[in-house]
């Protein structure tokens, strides 16, 4: 018996499935290329089982056009495979580690050991002759060296009262060095190795082309256990109310930073310093993910001062003093959210009001950077140099617009605003000035403040022991308000009976009565 055709298929079908699983093993690798392979002759058992007729040629697939297109290498990208997520930040650390160092800055201080120091009643019958003891205090901080003569920068808090600064490297040596400037303000030291170069640096990057998401790495001592690195982002810019110095514009990373990290370097991935590393966000004195860097334009300012022989790094003079713009005064406006600075005080004749700077007008951007708040103003204004003309972006009562603002350095102080004061009331002893643009500038106070100043008080001096203080702004003495050091003097030359007088401290009026 004949079998039927569609028995016959199922034992072609059987068949052609042995061919197909033993072909491999049994042809060549060399054999599958030719015309009459294999896999031809099973596809033609195949059409003929399945289709039963003559072998149909399959209309042709148009291949596509190939173009070619312009590409662009992008700045940044992210790990697309495994093999980009196995490679080393390695040779950026050796390039770049031997110029972070170690700070050490050693203080004596003297410790009483009598429990009554500081007691009126005592130091009245016994005077100050009160054993003391003398304690050597050590601090220990990172740097980075940015000049191959050995020119490092550090934050102001790991040398603050330092007798001794010395500077370890990364390769076991270790220099005394002295420090060319401080700047509280910043929280910036610059120091100088006193030692023959050159040294390793490391150079400087420009933070106005970091952006959030940037790869970082910190370098530096954390904890004192040796130089250490760490990785992670760029996880805010412009930072600010920190509270670890009057600068607030810091970029924030979550690259691991600790005690001991301060003054060590954040590099980018090209090798090049963005930053300082100064604090962290914690509860615990730990690493919380939240760390903040002084950006290095900042640092580049400041140590340019320094090399140039500059003891004080004093930001070019805008004449104006600048206010946070809250929610309420932005729904009033008509702004989307709240943000920029608000002009809050214009100094008469000053680069501001040469420029038709008025008070009440909200500064948007600088030199085509948006400004989020009067701190970002303040660093824009830090890194720009004197003589510069810069444009800022300004909405005033006619709408927006744009102000050019020519910047200058802070006025000089004259010698004549300056007094020593003498004679038998509660000041005497103490140095006064007439407040300034330039000596605001150095105590950090407001820009528009007028007035009196307390500027030096010698510890054994009848104001020293009234507990009189730098810093202190004379308000008003047996009801004269005090204007100009010409008053306070003739106030002050006239006597009384009894001295009433208001100071302000920190922001503080403080009323006080000495007969």
């Amino acid at each position: 018996m004949i079998p039927d055709r569609s028995r016959l298929r199922a034992v072609l079908l059987a068949l052609l499935a042995v061919c197909v699983l033993t072909a491999p093993f049994l042809v060549p690798a060399k054999a599958q290329t030719t015309d009459d392979s294999v896999s031809d002759t099973i596809g033609k058992i195949f059409r003929d089982v399945l289709g039963g007729g003559a072998e149909e040629t399959a209309p042709a697939v148009p291949t596509p056009e190939l173009r070619p297109t312009q590409s662009v290498e992008p700045r940044r990208e992210v790990p697309r495979s495994r093999a980009d997520m196995m490679q080393s930040f390695s040779p950026l650390v050796k390039a770049t580690a031997p110029a972070v160092v170690n700070v050490y800055a050693d203080r004596l201080v003297q410790r009483s050991l009598s429990p009554f120091a500081g007691d009126p009643f005592f130091e009245q019958f016994f005077g100050q002759r009160m054993p003391n003891r003398t304690e050597k205090q050590s601090a220990l901080g990172s740097g980075v060296i940015i000049q191959s003569n050995g020119i490092v920068v550090t934050n102001n808090h790991v040398i603050e009262g330092a007798d001794d600064v010395r500077v370890a490297l990364a390769d076991g040596r270790e220099f005394q060095s002295r420090i060319l400037l401080k700047d509280e303000r910043f929280d910036l030291a610059i120091l100088q190795i006193e030692g023959e170069g050159p040294f390793p640096i490391i150079e400087f990057g420009d933070t106005d082309n970091t952006e959030v998401g940037d790869i970082v790495l910190a370098i530096g001592n954390p904890f004192g256990v040796g130089q250490t690195v760490t990785s992670g982002i760029v996880s805010a810019l412009a930072r600010n109310s920190v509270g670890v110095s009057d600068f607030g514009s810091f970029i924030q990373t979550d690259a691991a930073i600790n005690p001991g990290n301060s003054g060590g370097a954040l590099i980018d991935m090209s090798g090049r310093l963005i930053g300082i590393n100064s604090s962290i966000f914690s509860r615990s004195g730990g690493s919380n993910g939240i760390g903040f860097a002084i950006p290095a334009n900042l640092v580049r300012a400041v140590a340019e001062t320094a090399e140039s022989g500059g003891e004080v790094f004093e930001p070019p003079y805008i004449g104006a003093a600048f206010d946070p713009v809250t929610a309420d005064i932005a729904e009033a406006l008509g702004l989307s959210r709240a943000a920029g600075a608000l002009v809050a005080n214009v100094t008469e004749d000053g680069p501001a009001a040469k420029a038709g700077l008025r008070t009440g007008d909200i500064v948007l951007g600088f030199n085509g950077r948006p400004i989020e708040h009067p701190d970002a103003l303040g660093y824009r204004l830090a890194t720009t140099a004197v003589g510069t003309k810069a444009q800022l972006d300004v909405l005033g009562r006619g709408g927006r617009k744009t102000v050019e603002v020519t910047l200058q350095a802070p006025p000089e102080d004259d010698p004549r605003d300056r007094r020593n004061l003498k004679g038998e009331n509660p000041f005497s002893g103490a140095s006064v000035s007439n407040i300034t643009p330039r000596l605001a500038n150095k105590l950090r106070l407001p820009q528009s403040l007028r007035g009196v100043i307390v500027t030096e008080v010698p510890a054994r001096s009848l104001a020293g022991r009234y507990g009189f203080r730098p810093g202190d702004l004379i308000a008003v003495i047996n009801g004269v308000e005090i204007a100009n050091v010409d008053i306070l003097e003739q106030v002050l030359s006239e006597g009384a009976s009894f001295w009433r007088f208001e100071i302000v401290r920190g922001g503080q009026r403080i009323r006080q009565i000495i007969r």
